[in-house]
């Protein structure tokens, strides 16, 4: 499901911000970008996203950055100052002459000597960890409510097919009449007399052939098991995946055993309800 959250905040001088988004895709696919002073995050990241999120491409990106407002405390690098003392008085104690005085500010110039301080890293991961949590719990929030829209669609077209399939089945005895119609005026049409027992035995073969009340009924199962595993709180793509398979297949045989144009335009209907929930259950987790 698509869905889109952020979440920032502002710890130790500094904000950190998570952006997610989610896609369709048929399995749990994360990819989350942090900067290289946070990598040692992504394992844990990976799984509180899997914790909460089956289904889906998820992308994420984290930053952070010092407040504009804050200014970076530093640090004297003294060890390096006093060497720098001491090797500016050598020079001066085997200089043929006195050198020019030096100014403490051309010290502090020197590369090294001011040290911006770091943070702290395990309170800023661990900040950017709790962060993750409340920017998923915003993602879900937006993919729930995706789904709860996708589920008003389905269960619509699930109701298409309940019609459908009740038509085909209300319309089985007028269709069988209709062939038998057919088959007597042809016998008439060749002055044919058939034997009336041997009649009747290909006329039952003939209806028992192009019977589709066990297509029909497999469809009426799998509309309620779509239904049922839409009410279902836990995680239900992958199954209405497999429904829909199910379904899709039996709307083909009763195509392929439809004997009347009525059926065959039934069946056609179904499979284009089928497939567009097909398309639609990719959405779900």
């Amino acid at each position: 499901m698509t869905a889109f959250a952020t979440a920032e905040t502002e710890l130790d001088g500094w904000l950190l911000a998570w952006e997610l988004r989610s896609v369709n895709h048929r399995y749990l696919d994360a990819s989350l970008r942090l900067p290289e002073a946070f990598r040692s995050l992504e394992p844990e990241a990976r799984v509180r996203v899997g914790a909460v999120i089956k289904r889906g491409r998820v992308d994420g990106t984290f930053v952070f950055k010092r407040l504009d407002h804050e200014i970076p405390a530093i640090r004297l690098n003294q060890a390096l100052v006093g060497q720098l003392v001491a090797a500016a008085r050598t020079v001066e104690a085997v200089s043929d002459r006195p050198l020019a005085n030096f100014h403490a500010f051309e010290i502090l110039n020197w590369p090294g000597v001011l040290q911006e301080m770091e943070p702290d890293r395990e309170r800023l991961g661990a900040g950017a960890l709790d962060l993750l949590s409340e920017a998923l719990t915003r993602l879900v929030a937006g993919r729930e409510a995706e789904g709860h829209q996708l589920g008003e669609l389905l269960a619509e077209r699930c109701a298409k097919l309940r019609e459908l399939t009740a038509g085909v089945r209300d319309r089985q005895p007028e269709v069988l009449k209709a062939i038998r119609q057919r088959i007597m005026v042809r016998l008439k049409e060749i002055a044919a007399t058939p034997d009336p027992d041997r009649l009747e035995q290909e006329l039952v073969y003939l209806a028992q052939k192009l019977d589709v009340a066990e297509e029909l009924d497999r469809l009426d199962a799998h509309v309620e098991d779509v239904l049922r595993a839409l009410r279902d709180i836990e995680p239900t793509g992958r199954r209405l995946d497999f429904l829909l398979q199910e379904m899709h297949r039996e709307a083909n045989t009763l195509g392929a055993k439809s004997a009347d144009i009525e059926t065959t335009r039934a069946a056609v209907e179904m499979k284009v309800l089928i497939e567009q929930m097909r398309e639609q259950a990719q959405n779900i987790e």
